[in-house]
């Protein structure tokens, strides 16, 4: 077959596949094609789609490669809450489905070990805490607790607010968080932009000073607030049963063998472990806290002096390890500068809990260790560490 005859053919089959293309779009694809035959799945690694059918799978009935595998199954993003014929997404239906990305550099004394992180900061409010956040409000919508005219109470650390914030603002709905007065300045920023009203709370107190005024605030006047409570509801941790867990599990192959994440309201450990003991038992899920009560990992709970979360359960990790403050805040400047990557304090503490569990295990013994990036450093820039460490 000579060069116009195929591109002819192709014209065809997209014509087959999508009747009501526009001349101009047959003509781009058309040109796509002109790659390597393939369709453009050639030259997009990326889990999109072209009018509606994943890249991962050429509409002209090229090969998959292997690289392409796990985006041929199916569209990384739907646009199951669109109406018929609506273009684009909302900010809420881009929640959830963030990149695994692989870590080259950082790990060289482990060469048996692989080591990945789940990039939460590409969720549209920043961080994995859209997940819970988007849980709870529409579980709270459909149970009839949230209604029109309310407003939203919770305490947060800085990443659940946003994630209120960012939400409520799409669905209408007004937020009053009480924070630490130590969270960054760059969180407060993004909380006042998104129209949240703060209720500032002692900084040496931490969340749990928070968690305390929010109580209070609720009790006074509780049918002007819906309370979500991030740290007791339930709709927490099934965020990442339902999401997190599964994307872990798909972006792997199932070949996790280790999980391992920091405990702060303890919902991203407790569902992502509960639904990878179901998947494989044979998973080691390792939990991670602060080495003392007075840290610099915003998010994180000391579990032993803090307020417990009652969605917290301690039976579920098969290990609980300690990591300290400094160390983090070496291995964000590490991540930045060997393997590009800008993580928060809280991310660095996840990833040098992941070096503590590679460092356990024996010589022979092969791994691919999962943790959870909450967050990037974007929100921390103004932190005096850089300086510092």
């Amino acid at each position: 077959m000579n060069t116009q005859k195929g591109r002819v053919n192709r014209h065809r089959t997209f014509q087959t596949l999508v009747p009501a293309a526009p001349a101009r779009f047959i003509e781009v694809y058309a040109k796509l094609t002109e790659y390597n035959g393939a369709g453009p799945a050639s030259i997009c690694g990326r889990g999109c789609s072209f009018f509606g059918e994943p890249l991962g799978r050429p509409f002209g009935g090229g090969q998959r490669t292997t690289r392409h595998m796990n985006i041929a199954k199916k569209p990384l993003w739907t646009e199951a809450s669109a109406a018929p014929g609506t273009i684009g997404k909302s900010v809420i239906d881009c929640i959830g489905n963030t990149p695994l990305l692989r870590l080259e550099r950082v790990g060289p004394n482990y060469p048996n070990v692989e080591f990945y992180g789940k990039a939460e900061w590409f969720n549209p409010g920043g961080s994995v805490k859209d997940r819970p956040a988007l849980e709870m409000i529409r579980e709270a919508e459909s149970s009839g607790q949230l209604k029109p005219g309310q407003t939203i109470l919770d305490a947060t650390s800085g990443n659940t607010g946003i994630a209120y914030a960012m939400i409520a603002a799409a669905l209408g709905y007004r937020v009053k968080l009480c924070l630490p007065a130590s969270a960054s300045e760059e969180r407060k920023k993004i909380l006042k932009a998104f129209g949240a009203e703060l209720v500032f709370t002692p900084g040496d107190e931490g969340s749990d000073g928070a968690i305390l005024r929010a109580r209070e605030i609720i009790a006074a006047e509780p049918g002007k607030y819906f309370y979500p409570d991030q740290y007791g509801n339930p709709g927490n941790w099934r965020a990442h049963y339902k999401t997190t867990a599964n994307e872990i599990w798909e972006q792997t192959a199932g070949r996790i063998t280790h999980f391992i994440a920091g405990l702060g309201t303890s919902g991203t450990f407790v569902g992502v472990t509960r639904r990878l003991k179901e998947l494989n038992p044979a998973i080691r899920c390792i939990s991670l806290q602060p080495d003392a009560s007075f840290h610099g990992l915003e998010g994180w709970k000391h579990m032993a002096t803090a307020i417990v979360p009652g969605i917290y359960d301690a039976k579920l990790a098969d290990a609980n390890l300690e990591v300290g403050t400094e160390e983090a805040y070496r291995l964000v400047k590490r991540a930045a500068r060997e393997e590009g990557l800008l993580l928060s304090p809280s991310a660095a503490a996840a990833l040098e809990g992941c070096f503590q569990v590679a460092a356990s295990l024996g010589p022979d013994e092969r791994a691919v260790i999962v943790t959870i990036f909450p967050d990037s450093g974007t929100k921390y820039l103004s932190e005096r560490f850089w300086d510092e460490v």
